[in-house]
């Protein structure tokens, strides 16, 4: 039977674990993996433009031996040109794999019933479980572990703010979720994370107060103030979130030798200063790589079926 990757809520705590033993192997040794998806194939389906999502897999694929098709919003324009399903049926027939990188969460959801093929959410609206993976593997990598670590995410409740939270409950990491008031993420969201919090005794608060998530906590991250789709609201939300930028002033109420994580692309000097993002302190470009050693881990493990 297939599986999907749809969202980080769908796996267990143990699979996650097992991804990341897999991510570590695949980065120390990557020739000893260089033909496990000979003869394989993966469809890259993006309704969004992208660049660590598309480098990540496309370079991802190719180091295991196996070969991957970008297929350009123009070129597939799913729910216009043709529907999801028929898309879903059609690509499955000549790949093994499809990352669909789209607006819609319901689109990953459809597309995954009709496929016949393993789907990796590439992005939604909803979650990015690929960005989310590879950030806990990053915070684990270089703490060495995620039990009585404190997140902190500072800035929009959006579809990475999600994945991190579920990524977290699911693993036991403490999570401080900073947004202003209204751009708080879904009530279900955070029902379900807390639920999953409650097996693994991870710690889930959401305030209104930057300078109260940071306090003491080992990781600070941020994402854009406007994610692609929301470009007319940019200039408002310049304003909204103006408080909630990562600089020198709000670290220093992290803390000692924080770690400071953006998922990029950055917009420096709006959600995270050049001082920050430069600093010793940035590991920004650190979990930018492991994109594609986590992303290695999941296309063996469903393409595999291990």
């Amino acid at each position: 039977m297939k599986k999907d990757l749809l969202s980080i809520k769908d796996l267990t705590s143990g699979e996650i674990d097992s991804i990341f033993k897999l991510s570590a192997s695949l980065k120390k040794n990557k020739k000893k993996f260089s033909k496990v998806l000979s003869g394989r194939s993966l469809a890259l389906i993006f309704q969004k433009p992208s660049n660590r999502t598309r480098v990540s897999f496309e370079v991802g694929m190719y180091q295991l031996g196996g070969n991957s098709l970008y297929l350009s919003p123009a070129e597939i324009n799913i729910g216009v040109r043709e529907s999801i399903k028929d898309v879903a049926k059609t690509i499955s027939r000549y790949v093994d794999g499809i990352v669909l990188r789209t607006f819609e969460h319901k689109n990953c959801l459809d597309m995954a019933q009709a496929a016949d093929v393993p789907i990796i959410n590439g992005l939604s609206d909803f979650s990015h479980p690929c960005q989310g993976l590879a950030d806990l593997f990053t915070i684990k990598e270089k703490l060495r572990n995620l039990k009585n670590i404190t997140l902190a995410y500072v800035g929009d409740g959006n579809n990475v703010c999600n994945s991190l939270l579920f990524a977290a409950a699911k693993t036991g990491m403490n999570i401080t979720v900073a947004t202003p008031k209204g751009y708080a993420p879904g009530q279900e969201v955070v029902k379900q994370a807390q639920a999953f919090a409650k097996e693994t005794g991870s710690r889930i608060i959401i305030t209104e107060d930057p300078f109260r998530a940071v306090k003491d906590a080992h990781v600070v991250y941020t994402d854009v103030w406007a994610s692609m789709g929301q470009e007319e609201e940019i200039a408002l939300r310049k304003i909204i979130f103006k408080d909630f930028q990562i600089n020198a002033k709000l670290l220093a109420n992290a803390a000692p030798q924080v770690l400071v994580m953006h998922c990029l692309p950055a917009h420096r000097g709006e959600e995270i200063t050049d001082e920050v993002m430069d600093s010793g302190n940035s590991i920004v470009f650190d979990q930018a790589e492991n994109r594609m050693h986590v992303q290695k881990a999941i296309l063996i493990k469903l393409l595999k079926g291990v």
